[in-house]
């Protein structure tokens, strides 16, 4: 019987009665980490890791019920053996292993194997009989440049734009991506201002005791409404959905880039609408992947989103049972994130705060995906 199957709501484990990432309410939610398309709203119960309490709580709503285990801490629900292990994707992503008479299966959810981020814990390799993991990069041009690299281009990049007495504007997923471009940033250029929905996120970070610098919120500055050019200099961090958005045009001259792992591919910035853009992503790239799974030592490799196909041919040549599964993972960065509001956490001023986005409800209808996910299909957010 195996351990985990597949179900109209999602990853379903028989022998303690509960989910893993469902895409649908359910009793009883595990979940790998806060983004939009392994959390959704409307569970009885949720199950994540000590450290993503409070960024799981902030998008589940305060009603939500949160039980939070420690990383690598066993425990048995029904039948089950239990633990959650780090995965390095973001602040409190974990992989979750369940154990049942004896046979081990790891759900990776979303992963990096960079060790180079001090804004999460990192992955750490668990042994297993199946590994289930995504393959959102999973094509061999990807291979990503060292984070120190990246956050000096980034520090380049807005010093120049200072020294001409433009703005800079970075546009990153708002939960992880963001403050992984804040914690590299250099303090002396200027000072840094976030969109709301990062701000909110920065807080949960912060609350865990991870070290970011010092941001105001963008809604305003030194508690005043600004004119046009008050913000020369300054770093403002915001997701994807603003970019190109009526709440840019309150910066003035201000110069745009994005940070993902697409922008590896060539094309990819002009499509976006920047003028720069760094190679930064959330998710392991080539090698990460295929290290990832022989690291686990496993004996059959279940693979969802992304280029599923492609890892799963080159695993199959390397020996190893492959095969594809459908999920309704994946979100693509172009469209907007349904918590990407600009409302600032409870202690930033709100008198200026813009409501070009909103926050809605992501359960999906019972006849279509949500985020246009596309099972195996294109790729998606990174």
């Amino acid at each position: 019987m195996d351990v985990l199957r597949l179900t109209d709501s999602g990853l379903y484990c028989e022998a303690g009665d509960f989910y893993v990432d469902p895409w649908r309410p359910v009793e009883r939610a595990v979940v790998t980490h806060a983004h939009a398309d392994h959390a959704r709203r409307g569970s009885k119960r949720y199950l994540t890791t000590t450290p993503g309490r409070h960024v799981l709580q902030a998008r589940m709503g305060p009603e939500a019920v949160v039980e939070t285990w420690d990383y690598g801490e066993q425990r048995s629900i029904g039948r089950a053996k239990v633990s959650l292990h780090p995965a390095g994707h973001i602040l409190g992503s974990a992989q979750v292993r369940v154990e049942v008479d004896g046979e081990v299966w790891v759900m990776a959810g979303d992963y990096k194997t960079a060790k180079t981020d001090a804004t999460c814990a990192p992955f750490e390799p668990v042994s297993c009989h199946t590994f289930i993991t995504e393959s959102t990069f999973g094509l061999p041009i990807y291979r990503w440049p060292e984070q120190h690299e990246i956050d000096a281009e980034i520090n380049t990049w807005w010093a120049a734009n200072a020294a001409k007495g433009r703005a800079s504007a970075v546009f990153a997923y708002a939960l992880g991506k963001s403050q992984r471009v804040l914690a590299g940033l250099d303090v002396s250029i200027g000072d840094i201002y976030c969109h709301g929905a990062v701000q909110t996120c920065n807080a949960g970070y912060r609350a865990v005791g991870v070290p970011l610098p010092e941001t105001q919120y963008a809604g305003r500055k030194d508690g005043e409404k600004h004119k046009r050019g008050d913000w020369a200099g300054s770093m403002i961090v915001a997701p994807p959905s603003a970019l190109g958005s009526t709440w840019l045009r309150k910066f003035g001259e201000v110069a745009t880039a994005f940070a993902s792992g697409w922008m590896q591919m060539r094309g990819t910035r002009r499509r976006k609408g920047v003028e720069r853009g760094f190679v930064l992503s959330d998710h392991a790239d080539w090698p990460g992947l295929n290290a990832a799974i022989d690291a686990t030592g496993c004996e059959r490799v279940l693979i969802t989103h992304g280029s599923s196909n492609v890892l799963m041919r080159w695993q199959r040549e390397q020996g190893r049972e492959a095969h594809a599964l459908q999920t309704f993972y994946g979100e693509d960065e172009d469209a907007a994130d349904e918590y990407a509001s600009d409302t600032p956490p409870d202690d930033a001023p709100t008198d200026d705060a813009p409501t070009d986005e909103t926050p809605t409800n992501e359960t999906p209808p019972a006849d279509e995906p949500a985020h246009d996910a596309r099972p195996n299909g294109s790729p998606t957010g990174g």
